[in-house]
């Protein structure tokens, strides 16, 4: 029999969606996929170039379960430079994507029937999360002229004795909106519950800058990554940053349930922090390139676009004004004009209506797969 806690996660929408367009590809269609949060770069050459290197040096064995040493000092050097923190090595823990660092997380700091205060619309998958420890979600409801980013008023209204911890996404997924200064220094008053702060967008931002949680609060949990950043998301490498006094449990955990990251990829990722720079600009400036245009053509096409997306690489646009069901809607669009979008209630209740469109894909077939879904538009 299927457990309680199993029978309760949900699906991951996105998934379907690409599965469906797995289906018309293998069809003969040509489908546009702009529903997919994945670079659609190579992974840059001089951290392919360090992984072959490390395997045919045979470095290829179980590291320490927290990580590399070498790994984690890059790390903390990374945030020190970049924002001014200071972290030691013995706060990071390397893991095999950045979903088990958010997972590890919760196992660490949760008792069951903890709440966890999460934004509605949110990355689909941190109930799941929060679900598979025991714990309890608060959704906090936002609004589409704050960019759905909740303020400490939003919070503080759910906060009670059995809150464990608040969650933010900044830049966010799904919308690519960066939370500044003031929110994040208001958000970093809740002393009394730990912060967990995904960062793995951080780096792809486009106006302003990303700030750290750690820049605030000491009394934080960071998830970060090189999936996005550095094109590496079938590298599965990411870590978690965490207050000095978890870390003997951190390592008991993954110990427990992962021994250790892969070694080479570890390796990897040492590259990628110290030799990559000129790549992700790269990237980044082409990114940039792509969201201004698209934003401009949802916008001529009729979505409202509450917020401009400064971060990551998405744009959701209301579509309110097409549609009243976003996960019908997505697939018949994929249906009918073979163009991959995410339902916007793949984010939460608040997110119906609105639809995720990615910009990780060339600029070409942005192009085509807008020219394909503005005719369906007009078609309706």
């Amino acid at each position: 029999m299927i457990s309680l806690k199993a029978g309760r996660l949900s699906s991951f929408i996105v998934m379907d969606v690409m599965a469906r367009g797995a289906e018309l590809e293998k069809a003969g269609e040509k489908v546009i996929h702009l529903e997919v949060g994945e670079p659609d770069f190579p992974t840059p050459a001089v951290i392919q170039d360090e992984a072959v290197k490390a395997m045919r040096e045979g470095r290829t064995k179980y590291t320490h379960a927290m990580g590399l040493p070498e790994l984690r000092e890059e790390i903390c050097s990374y945030y020190k430079k970049k924002y001014g923190v200071h972290i030691t090595p013995n706060q990071v823990l390397v893991t095999s994507g950045t979903s088990p660092a958010f997972l590890f997380a919760m196992i660490a700091i949760m008792n069951d029937n903890d709440q966890v205060i999460v934004s509605n619309p949110g990355y689909a998958c941190y109930p799941n999360f929060i679900t598979a420890t025991g714990g309890e979600m608060v959704e906090v409801a936002t609004s589409p002229e704050n960019g759905f980013q909740y303020t400490a008023d939003d919070i503080r209204r759910n906060v009670c004795g059995k809150t464990r911890a608040i969650v933010i996404n900044s830049p966010s997924n799904p919308t690519g909106v960066v939370m500044n200064h003031e929110q994040l220094s208001e958000i970093s008053q809740f002393s009394d519950q730990y912060i967990i702060s995904d960062e793995i967008y951080h780096g792809l931002v486009y106006k302003d800058e990303a700030h750290s949680i750690l820049e605030y609060t000491d009394r934080a949990f960071v998830i970060n990554g090189f999936s996005k950043l550095y094109a590496m998301t079938g590298w599965r490498l990411g870590y978690c940053i965490f207050p000095p006094e978890f870390s003997d449990v951190m390592q008991k955990i993954h110990q427990n349930f992962m021994i250790s990251a892969n070694s080479f990829v570890q390796w990897a990722g040492i590259a990628a922090l110290t030799k990559a720079d000129d790549d992700v600009e790269a990237m980044r400036s082409t990114y940039d390139t792509r969201r201004r245009y698209m934003i401009d053509r949802l916008r001529d096409m009729g979505f409202v676009i509450h917020v401009e997306p400064t971060g990551a690489f998405y744009v959701f646009a209301d579509a309110r004004k097409f549609c009243s069901d976003s996960y019908a809607e997505a697939f018949n669009i994929i249906d009918t004009v073979k163009v991959g979008v995410t339902p916007g209630i793949d984010f939460g209740s608040g997110g119906e209506g609105f639809l995720r469109f990615s910009y990780a894909n060339s600029l070409e077939n942005i192009k085509e797969g807008l020219d394909r879904l503005e005719e369906y538009l007009e078609k309706k």
